[in-house]
């Protein structure tokens, strides 16, 4: 497995080894002692699977009190994962890092806790996966309008997303920022 630093301090891109032949292939996506050695050694408590269509945006969701860490990956399809950094005191406070997460690559993303996180849906169909470090709590759930002008995600595309009422309303960063 190769992990890579990104701009963003914590967020890391895991490459898992791949053992393909004309069968199919096997990855790996999780195993406690190897990723603990690459610095992701928060537990897990809880995992996630969505499946959405091509077009659809999902974020930039995070948690207030309870914020989670989550290890991300794709098992159809394809998506642009976006993480943004929360963290008041992060010289990175505000800034964004994507990724594309492919099936075929098997790429994850660590977001770690304490940042908002997203993805759009550029294949017909994606299955996300997602494991996290703290329970979901709903009322504890806030986000940040997926094309903000302040954070400026550059998200891979060029029609108008679909996204859910909630996150068509959500605040802009300039007027949650100094919440944090």
């Amino acid at each position: 497995m190769i992990v890579e630093k990104t701009p963003i301090e914590g967020v890391l891109l895991v490459k898992p080894k791949v053992f393909g032949d004309k069968r199919g292939f096997f990855v790996e996506t999780w195993q406690k002692k190897r990723y603990e050695e690459a610095g992701i050694n928060l537990p897990f408590v809880q995992d996630n699977h969505s499946m959405s269509t091509k077009g659809i945006l999902r974020g930039l969701h995070f948690q207030k009190k309870h914020p989670q860490g989550k290890l991300v990956m794709v098992s159809q399809g394809e998506v642009f994962d976006v993480a943004v950094d929360l963290r008041k005191n992060s010289p990175t406070f505000g800034q964004w890092f994507g990724s594309l997460l492919t099936a075929e690559n098997q790429h994850q993303l660590w977001v770690p806790p304490g940042m908002a996180h997203g993805f759009v849906v550029l294949s017909e169909t994606a299955h996300f996966h997602y494991k996290c470090t703290d329970y979901y709590h709903p009322e504890d759930e806030g986000s940040i309008r997926w094309n903000d002008p302040e954070v400026d995600v550059k998200w891979p595309i060029s029609f108008e997303p679909v996204v859910s009422e909630k996150d068509a309303k959500a605040p802009f960063f300039a007027d949650i920022k100094d919440s944090f």
